[in-house]
């Protein structure tokens, strides 16, 4: 479980996180919905240990998430996927893959365990494998990011506006490979942030909505309009 208690956060002298709390089992999928501004890329970026606390408390799975540098934060177990996809334009498909699990110094059989575990739920990108990151699209990209991610995530997987500068089209494509990772991992946390997150009603289990720094419940069915 995924356990954010108070967390507060402040950059620049600026107040971003005003004591946010919520809870995320493992085997479910939560949105995090908010305007530019509101808060949803720190909130990640705080459980990822990139942006320090200056109250509260997080955990996953028990152990003290505060605890560990954010150099260790994906040793727990964490997946994570910012806005911007982040590859090395001159490394393979499969290289960008593997690039974390290298940094975490997995076995050469883990690290093909975890590969073809990808590859079994994206098979587009076992076709992909031996292109340079640079010559990939937005979108083809996004699931590289997303693939990368799940290479790592034993626990839990951060997604941040997965669906930012899709075209219609390929959102949907990814939506529905959304929907298979959670079908597929029922041993993962998903948290994903959104600004306009109607794909993701059909793949939420619950909605977490943040203004001002502030985090309360929201429904599902306000996804679907």
């Amino acid at each position: 479980m995924l356990k954010l208690d108070d967390v507060r956060v402040s950059l620049a002298g600026h107040t971003v996180l005003r004591g946010v709390t919520f809870e995320l089992p493992q085997g479910k999928t939560a949105v995090l919905v908010g305007r530019n501004g509101s808060g949803k890329t720190t909130t990640l970026r705080a459980i990822m240990g990139l942006v320090p606390l200056t109250g509260g408390s997080m955990s996953l799975g028990g152990t003290d998430l505060l605890a560990a540098a954010d150099h260790q934060r994906a040793a727990l177990g964490i997946g994570y996927a910012p806005e911007d996809r982040r590859m090395i334009p001159a490394f393979s498909v499969e290289e960008n893959l593997l690039l974390p699990a290298v940094a975490l110094n997995l076995s050469k059989e883990v690290k093909g365990e975890r590969l073809s575990a990808v590859y079994d739920l994206m098979p587009e990108l076992a076709d992909l494998r031996k292109r340079p990151g640079g010559s990939l699209s937005g979108g083809q990209g996004k699931m590289v990011a997303l693939a990368r991610a799940l290479v790592v995530a034993t626990k839990a997987i951060l997604l941040d506006e997965p669906f930012q500068g899709l075209a219609p089209a390929l959102a949907l494509n990814y939506a529905r490979t959304l929907a298979k990772v959670r079908d597929a991992r029922g041993d993962l946390a998903l948290l994903i942030t959104e600004s306009s997150p109607q794909l993701l009603a059909g793949v939420a289990d619950r909605a977490l909505k943040i203004e001002r720094g502030e985090v309360s419940e929201t429904t599902l069915a306000a996804l679907g309009h």
